[in-house]
């Protein structure tokens, strides 16, 4: 998850030595001086030199020149010359593909980036704001990154011993320093100017959460939605029993959001339960959807309410609202339309609902309190979050929500199914830039998947670990308070510690559309760990190849 600023791959120049042999004529005692020999041999005494003399003499001077100017042993190893010929030139036009392959990915960003200068410039607001010119510094900085690695591309093909170090030329306009100055800082929290609401319920109004769709965390934004409805009604919340849904109770302190508001906010069914004396009978149901059917509920979920003794009236629609397109509402519009003197409302699942966007997503939530977030992992799953992590990964990691199941089909609209080795560049980019030495994978990603996506994860020469969670091992004390307190092998439990590590991570990647991404990010937003450089996996990107549909 996610975890682009970089430690740049030191480019050490390899200077190649080759020796220069200049051949001299030795002046030896016995070779005599021309002009002397000219001046002794004057007039009916002038030397005839003899042919044979003249072969013995330069035959030899011939061949010395020969043997130095000519590699003797080439015309023995022919065939193995050629080999090695025709590797390098593969390896050379792999390179130049390559390098080609990152010009153009350069040319697309600096695209992007000069369209981004010009929306600056033509929205005078924008330009003093810091978060836009650190988007134009962080975009700048990862083209001369992509540059850089457009060098190592063409120069791999002509390296000879050690690697090649651009670093170690003091000409090179290095930004190593960019890394600390505007990296992948953590996002600044505007605490000050965040809206909120008053949650000061009354204490015999409640209402009845149901939720319906999806896993697990759709539920958890559904409940966080309910929350903002029962503020604005002034209603205390209960939570749903895990006969109906899930067990909320083993991943969340559901006590903590009442001592944040320092009032009783939210009660568990069971409480309920005992507070209405086992008379537990919904008096209003006003469906905040109508369609495809009231309530976003299904007449199984129905026959499971009444199973425990639950009782319900006719399910009446509060106005016309699809789930596919819901419209906009504020909380005027919620007060207007569910305010009611009944003792127990209910308004059907509202997970898809779009009430008050801004408000509600702001960090720290839409309602007043004293902590971070309302909503968190319990306990236990974050001491046990914090072990994981100061046994595997230390503080400086990257996490990768790396979702596939469900996501081929690419009924999403553009597709966000990714090949491997696309996903993996994508990735070591933003290793890159982050500067981090390992990731944390969390993912439904079959293992061939991920074996593949593992092999093809190396930056400057190393490969980059992706580390998920073990089996569990008695030999190993991290995840010991799960497993004495009887939460060990529950995926529920595992799905929130997976979320908590990679709350926790210097940089996140996710897995754009999906809600286990959404509650991650939601949390990094409220604990302040939110940085610059979160992303989803290839954002901006479509994959470079798409199956056709059924």
């Amino acid at each position: 998850m996610e975890r682009d600023s970089s430690d740049e791959e030191d480019d050490r120049q390899n200077l190649i030595h080759q020796n220069e042999t200049t051949a001299k004529s030795p002046r030896h005692c016995s070779t005599f001086d021309i002009d002397e020999f000219h001046g002794k041999l004057t007039g009916n005494q002038r030397f005839t030199f003899n042919k044979r003399y003249l072969l013995a003499v330069f035959l030899p001077l011939f061949i010395v020149i020969v043997y130095f100017t000519t590699d003797v042993k080439s015309y023995f190893q022919t065939g193995a010359s050629n080999v090695k010929f025709d590797a390098s030139v593969d390896r050379m036009r792999e390179s130049e593909l390559h390098a080609l392959y990152l010009l153009r990915q350069q040319q697309l960003g600096l695209f992007n980036l000069l369209n981004h200068t010009v929306l600056i410039g033509s929205n005078s607001t924008l330009v003093n704001s810091s978060d836009r010119l650190n988007d134009v510094n962080l975009a700048v900085y990862n083209q001369i990154s992509l540059n850089k690695r457009i060098q190592q591309a063409l120069l791999s093909s002509h390296s000879v011993g050690e690697s090649l170090d651009l670093n170690e030329n003091v000409t090179d306009p290095s930004v190593g320093g960019y890394v600390g100055v505007n990296g992948c800082k953590r996002v600044e929290q505007k605490l000050s100017d965040r809206r909120t609401i008053e949650w000061k319920p009354r204490a015999d109004k409640y209402l009845f959460a149901i939720c319906v769709s999806g896993q697990m965390s759709n539920h958890l934004i559904c409940l966080e939605k309910h929350m903002f409805f029962a503020a604005a009604l002034n209603r205390v919340l209960v939570i749903p029993s895990s006969k109906v849904d899930y067990e909320f109770s083993r991943v969340l302190d559901i006590n903590h959001i009442n001592k944040c508001l320092g009032r009783k906010v939210v009660v568990t069914f069971e409480e309920f339960a005992e507070a209405k004396k086992n008379h537990l009978h919904i008096d209003r149901v006003v469906c905040y959807f109508s369609l495809p059917q009231p309530c976003f509920v299904d007449d199984e979920h129905v026959k499971k309410l009444k199973s425990l003794g639950v009782s319900l009236n006719k399910l009446e629609p509060a106005w016309v609202e699809d789930v596919k397109k819901p419209k906009a509402r504020t909380v005027q519009d919620v007060v207007a339309k569910f305010s009611s003197d009944h003792d127990v409302i209910a308004i059907g699942d509202v997970f898809f609902a779009d009430v008050e966007k801004e408000w509600v997503m702001q960090s720290g939530g839409p309602i007043a309190h004293k902590c971070k977030a309302l909503i968190e992992p319990s306990r236990l799953i974050m001491l046990t979050a914090q072990r994981f992590i100061q046994t595997f990964l230390g503080e400086n990691f990257i996490a990768l929500h790396f979702r596939r199941h469900g996501f081929l089909n690419n009924d999403k609209k553009p597709s966000c199914f990714y090949p491997i080795p696309q996903a993996a560049d994508c990735i070591t980019r933003l290793v890159e830039r982050a500067n981090t030495p390992v990731i944390y994978l969390s993912t439904d990603a079959a293992e061939s998947e991920t074996d593949l996506l593992q092999s093809l994860l190396v930056l400057n020469g190393k490969a980059v670990p992706l580390v998920k969670r073990p089996a569990r091992n008695s030999a190993e004390k991290w995840d010991a308070l799960l497993y004495r307190h009887g939460l060990e092998g529950d995926s529920q439990v595992e799905a929130m510690l997976d979320k908590a590590i990679s709350s926790l991570s210097s940089v996140f990647i996710g897995s754009s559309g999906s809600t286990f991404t959404e509650d991650i990010l939601r949390l990094r937003k409220d604990w302040g760990s939110a940085s610059v450089c979160d992303e989803y996996l290839c954002q901006g990107e479509l994959p470079n190849f798409i199956a056709e549909d059924e």
